[in-house]
């Protein structure tokens, strides 16, 4: 899959997994009431379900395995304990979670953290018998990866939640509590953000 939003398709990161959302009355439905009830069996079943595609949202979001983990962690612990806040007129649990999710991590994001540069020599090894193989691949995908990174936090999660999780314009305006104008407008500044950071890739695209 790729993206084409800024005049040359370029790699999406991962493939989507969004999946469709459940019918009014389904079995998820059924299942998170029985949570909002203290049924923990119900709950663990959830946490098996929700914990990967979780995990996978907020590593893209915070750029980081660990603080993904933490988040994720965090995010089900509200949804166990904050379960009977859950408005079943207002979605599907999965959403609500998801924004949870959401929530937890732009918070995250606008905390300062210190950081440890690499040092300057440390080149690690690969050890794959391929390793010269996909390096230009490689770089690009880091290029765009530190471009996403460097936006705005409300931009980067509407281009994570959009591009790379592929859920709908309607979704993810709930999730970040905006308007769908309102969101079109940050993936607009976010394109443009992005079409910037990557204008030297995108040329030497065009001039292949």
């Amino acid at each position: 899959m790729v993206l084409s939003a800024f005049g040359r398709a370029w790699p999406r990161f991962g493939k989507s997994d969004a999946r469709p959302e459940h019918p009014a009355g389904s079995a998820a439905a059924q299942r998170f009431a029985r949570i909002t009830e203290g049924d923990a069996r119900a709950f663990r079943e959830l946490v098996a379900e929700q914990t990967p595609r979780l995990t996978r949202l907020a590593t893209r979001l915070l750029g980081n395995q660990a603080d993904a983990e933490e988040v994720v962690q965090e995010a089900l612990l509200k949804v166990w304990t904050k379960a009977a806040l859950w408005d079943a007129t207002r979605g599907q649990p999965e959403t609500w979670i998801y924004t949870i999710c959401t929530n937890l991590c732009l918070d995250r994001l606008r905390r300062p953290k210190p950081t440890v540069p690499w040092a300057e020599d440390f080149d690690p090894p690969d050890p794959s018998p391929m390793a010269d193989a996909g390096l230009e691949t490689q770089a690009r995908d880091r290029q765009v990866a530190a471009a996403i990174a460097a936006l705005p936090d409300r931009q980067r999660a509407a281009v994570v939640l959009t591009y790379q999780e592929g859920l709908s314009n309607a979704a993810v305006a709930e999730h970040l509590g905006v308007s769908v104008s309102a969101l079109e407008a940050l993936l607009v500044r976010a394109r443009r953000t992005l079409r910037t950071h990557l204008s030297s890739w995108l040329e030497e695209g065009e001039a292949e």
